[in-house]
């Protein structure tokens, strides 16, 4: 026999402990409203928390202009969010919390402590001092038949929660055993909801078949396991749709990772969606020009090898030797012409990106033209959505967490507009 779920009404619920959940449970509770907050895991904040193990890069101090053009084709829809919660406005924030930042060489804006669990202890204080209740353990599965409760699995059983509005902050797919397992996708399908897919953004890829391995798609074995792991560096990067950028990337076994691969993630995701593949280029000589470099390679080497020669002459590592000899002909090596042209502009073909679940950030989810103004759905007034789950992607560099907390307060205001 099965036993009639629990009831427990709600005034506000918000759904998901991150970033933009906490930020929208924040200001509610300010304007005097009851917010009851759910979410699936024993704890709140889980991947904030694994951001902080970097240091917590909160923002970023560019200019605004600059700032908000880093959202790309999502320009327009997550300018207005960062109008009303910018980089200096979540500065301040931080300091009313007893957290100093400060602004790192890159312009990058950090916790003087450079830790994510002091300001996640006092902003809980905040919270709790404030009234707001929360619900770990709490699995969201949609709502009831009639659409007129929020339906969660707890470990008392499934629980039905009335609710007079509700705030969904899910997060994206990225690190599902954080929380943001992308498990809302179907459910507001269901419900009519304009969604695009879900993607890896800020991610690493597979490379294609190399000239040392050109039988299947990855690295050679000698190469794998020699370098896998190093840091690329220096190295500019440039790729179709993404401007030449200097920076360091990582080998990992299969591919490449790290600052400089995330940054060209977009276009390079988008290319291999469009031709099955991607070819990016890298000059591993940026210090160089390409005149000096030719002249280094042709200068007489006598006796000595090829790789002592161009370490000599160039300073090659012995990673750069490494790529070289992994994606260039022993033709190409040879021929001073061809291989001063690939040190310049070194062709990687990419397969494949890696898989969401490895992904910093994702792209994809509630489409903006889905939403009202203040980041309510269309087909189903009284939800409102905000933070990862909406379609936008950034960068790293504190993009992604800035946009979390302004949609988290903008989805918030307009709730609370709403209801009243």
């Amino acid at each position: 026999m099965t036993s009639t779920p629990a009831t427990a009404p709600a005034d506000i619920a918000i759904i998901g402990g991150g970033p933009a959940g906490l930020m929208a449970a924040e200001l509610l509770s300010a304007r005097g409203l009851a917010v009851t907050l759910f979410d699936a895991k024993p704890s709140v904040g889980r991947k904030f928390l694994l951001a902080g193990k970097g240091g917590l890069n909160l923002t970023h101090s560019e200019p605004f202009d600059a700032f908000a053009g880093r959202f790309g084709a999502r320009r327009a829809a997550i300018e207005p969010l960062l109008r009303a919660f910018d980089a200096d406005a979540l500065r301040t924030w931080a300091a009313d919390l007893g957290v100093q930042t400060f602004v790192g060489s890159s312009g990058r804006v950090f916790p003087t402590d450079l830790k994510a669990a002091p300001l996640l202890r006092h902003w809980l204080s905040r919270l709790r001092a404030a009234g707001v209740q929360f619900r770990m353990r709490h699995r969201w599965l949609g709502w009831t038949e009639d659409g007129g409760a929020l339906r969660f699995d707890t470990p008392d059983g499934e629980l039905h929660v009335p609710a007079r509005a509700t705030l969904l902050a899910l997060g994206g797919a990225s690190w599902p055993q954080l929380g943001s397992d992308g498990a809302w996708v179907p459910l507001l399908a269901a419900r009519g909801v304009d969604l695009a897919p879900l993607q890896p953004a800020n991610c690493g890829f597979d490379v294609a078949a190399t000239a040392a391995h050109a039988d299947a798609p990855g690295w050679s074995t000698r190469f794998a396991e020699s370098f896998a792991g190093q840091p690329v560096k220096p190295v500019a990067l440039a790729a179709p749709g993404f401007a030449r950028r200097q920076g360091e990337f990582v080998i990992t076994a299969s591919g490449i990772e790290g600052s400089l691969v995330y940054a060209a993630s977009a276009a390079l995701r988008e290319q291999i969606a469009r031709e099955g593949r991607a070819t990016l280029t890298l000059d591993l000589l940026p210090q160089h020009s390409e005149d000096q470099v030719l002249a280094e390679v042709r200068h007489p080497r006598g006796s000595r090898s090829l790789s002592s020669h161009l370490k000599s002459r160039l300073h090659l590592s012995p990673l750069k030797l490494g790529l070289l000899n992994e994606l260039l002909t022993r033709e190409q090596m040879l021929d001073p012409a061809q291989l001063a042209a690939a040190l310049k502009a070194l062709p990687l073909t990419l397969a494949a990106p890696r898989p969401i679940a490895e992904a910093i950030s994702t792209a994809g989810g509630v489409r903006f033209e889905a939403l009202t103004p203040g980041l309510m759905l269309q087909a189903l007034p009284g939800v409102f959505c905000a933070g990862e789950m909406l379609d936008w992607e950034a960068p790293t560099g504190g993009y992604l967490l800035t946009a979390s907390l302004a949609s988290g307060r903008v989805a918030a205001q307009a709730l609370a507009d709403w209801l009243h």
